[in-house]
C-alpha cells in the first residue's frame, strides 16, 4: 500500500512521540540522539538602566554579567542540566521608576521561561521591579541598598549588599574613628548633600533620627535635591558658609556627583579643605577622574557594598584586558558575582526551574568558589532575602585610582583622612 504524505507525517510524528517519551529527540539526519546530549540554554535576566543619568552603571553591571556567562559557558555550562548555556536576556530600566516597571513586565511576558534574574542598580527602579517579579515568583538577587526592598515580606527578592539602614549604622562611625586616628582629632560638625531617591533616604533615616547626635555630632548642612542636578551652586553655599568638619555625599547619579566636587572646588573648598565621605559605587567610577581630574577626587571615602578586594587581582586583571576599563568597580563585580549565585543555584536544584532555583539561593551558604569569591562575607541570606554577616567596605581615591581601605584583612591601601 501506498503512504500518503499525511500519513507520513503522521508515523513521523507518532516517532518522534514515542522517542521523546524514551527520552530522546529526532535529529535530521542523524537518526535518534540522546535528550541529555542534546544540553538546552537556560535564560536569566537582567534588567538595569542602559540609558539616562544611571546608564553608566547598568554598563558595567552587564560588563560583568556577560563575562560570567562567557565564563561559565566556555568552562561546561550548567553541569547538572547536561552542560546546559546560560543566555543572558537584556531589558533597560530607562531613567524612571515607570520605564523600569514596564521593562519588567515586558520581560516577563516576552520570556516565560526565565528561571532567575538580577539587577534594576537603582532602589528606587528595584522597588518598582520586583513587585512584578514577585507576583511572577522569579528570584531576583539585587545589589540595590534601601532597607525596603526586603521589608516588604516578598519571597523572591535576594538582597546581596548591606542594607543602607546597614551601611548608615557602620560609615559615619568607622569614618569618625578613621579621622581620629590619623589626626588625633574626632569631627565635631558635619553636612549632608543628598538626593532624594530611595537609598540615600533610606541611608539617612536613622541617622536623622539620632544616629548623628549619639555620634557626638551637630548637624550644619542638610540638603536635599532631586535628580539630576541642574545647579549645585545653593547645595554648596550652605556648606561654604557654615564650614562643616566634613561632609557626607549622597548623590546616586555620578554628573551629578561631578557637579557637587567642581562647584566645591569653585567656592575654595575642594581638595581636602572639607573632607568628603561618600556612599555607593558613583563615587568612584573612571568617569569621575576623566570629567574633573583626580586632584579633586584625592582622599575621598565612600562605604560601599563591594569593591575589589585583597584575593581578587586574577579577576580584576581579567576584567580589565576584556573590557579595556582602568578598573573595576562594584557593578561589575556584582554583575559577575550575581550570574555565579544563579549558577549555583542551578547546580544545586538540578533543574531550570524558577521556584527550585529560588530554594536553592534560600539555603545557599557559600563560603568558596566563584560566587563567594565575587564578595565579602558568605553567600548566605536570612528569612528576609538579606545576606548574614556581610561586612561594609569602604574605598578611598588614592593617587588617581579608588582602592579598598577597610576592613584591613580585605584593604589593598591604608586609608587616611584628608587634611589642609
Amino acid at each position: 500500500m501506498t503512504t500518503t504524505p499525511t500519513r507520513r507525517a503522521i508515523n513521523a510524528g507518532l516517532a518522534l512521540a514515542g522517542a521523546r517519551a524514551l527520552g530522546a529527540i529526532a535529529v535530521p539526519g542523524l537518526g535518534i540522539a540522546s535528550a541529555a546530549a542534546q544540553a538546552k540554554s537556560v535564560k536569566i535576566a537582567m534588567i538595569a538602566p542602559l540609558s539616562g543619568p544611571w546608564a553608566r552603571q547598568g554598563q558595567l553591571l552587564r560588563m560583568g554579567a556577560e563575562m560570567a556567562c562567557d565564563d561559565i559557558n566556555k568552562a561546561g555550562g550548567i553541569a547538572k542540566l547536561g552542560g546546559a548555556k546560560l543566555n543572558l536576556v537584556v531589558a533597560d530600566a530607562g531613567a524612571s521608576t515607570e520605564s523600569a516597571k514596564d521593562a519588567a513586565q515586558r520581560l516577563i511576558a516576552q520570556q516565560p521561561d526565565l528561571v532567575g534574574g538580577f539587577g534594576s542598580w537603582l532602589s528606587s527602579f528595584t522597588l518598582a521591579v520586583t513587585e512584578v517579579t514577585e507576583r511572577a515568583q522569579l528570584p531576583w538577587l539585587t545589589l540595590s541598598y534601601s532597607d525596603a526592598i526586603t521589608n516588604r515580606g516578598f519571597k523572591f527578592i535576594f538582597q546581596t549588599s548591606p542594607t543602607a539602614d546597614d551601611q548608615a549604622r557602620n560609615t559615619l562611625p568607622t569614618a569618625l574613628d578613621l579621622a581620629q586616628k590619623v589626626t588625633g582629632k574626632r569631627p565635631k560638625t558635619m553636612g549632608i548633600i543628598m538626593d532624594n531617591t530611595a537609598s540615600p533616604v533610606s541611608f539617612v533615616k536613622p541617622l536623622l533620627g539620632g544616629g548623628i547626635q549619639k555620634l557626638g555630632l551637630k548637624l550644619l548642612v542638610n540638603e536635599v535635591y532631586t535628580p539630576p542636578l541642574s545647579d549645585a551652586t545653593p547645595l554648596v553655599e550652605k556648606v561654604r558658609s557654615n564650614r562643616p568638619d566634613f561632609l557626607l555625599l549622597l548623590t546616586s547619579a555620578m554628573p551629578d556627583c561631578k557637579l557637587v566636587l567642581e562647584k566645591l572646588d569653585e567656592f575654595n573648598l575642594g581638595k581636602g579643605k572639607v573632607p568628603l565621605v561618600g556612599n555607593g559605587a558613583p563615587f568612584g567610577v573612571p568617569e569621575l577622574a576623566k570629567t574633573i581630574g583626580t586632584d579633586l577626587l584625592e582622599g575621598l571615602l565612600f562605604s560601599v557594598a563591594n569593591w575589589p578586594m585583597k584575593g581578587q587581582e586574577k579577576f580584576v586583571a581579567d576584567f580589565k584586558k576584556r573590557t579595556g576599563e582602568p578598573w573595576v568597580t562594584q557593578d561589575g563585580l556584582c554583575g559577575y558575582g550575581h550570574v555565579q549565585i544563579l549558577k549555583a543555584a542551578l547546580d544545586s536544584a538540578g533543574a531550570a526551574d524558577r521556584l527550585k532555583v529560588a530554594a536553592a539561593i534560600r539555603a545557599m551558604d557559600l563560603t568558596t568558589g566563584p560566587a563567594a569569591a565575587c564578595f565579602p562575607g558568605p553567600i548566605k541570606f536570612d528569612a528576609k532575602g538579606r545576606r548574614e554577616d556581610v561586612p561594609i567596605l569602604f574605598a578611598q581615591w588614592q593617587k588617581g585610582v579608588p582602592v579598598t581601605v577597610f576592613p584591613s584583612n580585605l584593604a589593598v591601601a591604608k586609608p587616611f583622612w584628608p587634611t589642609v
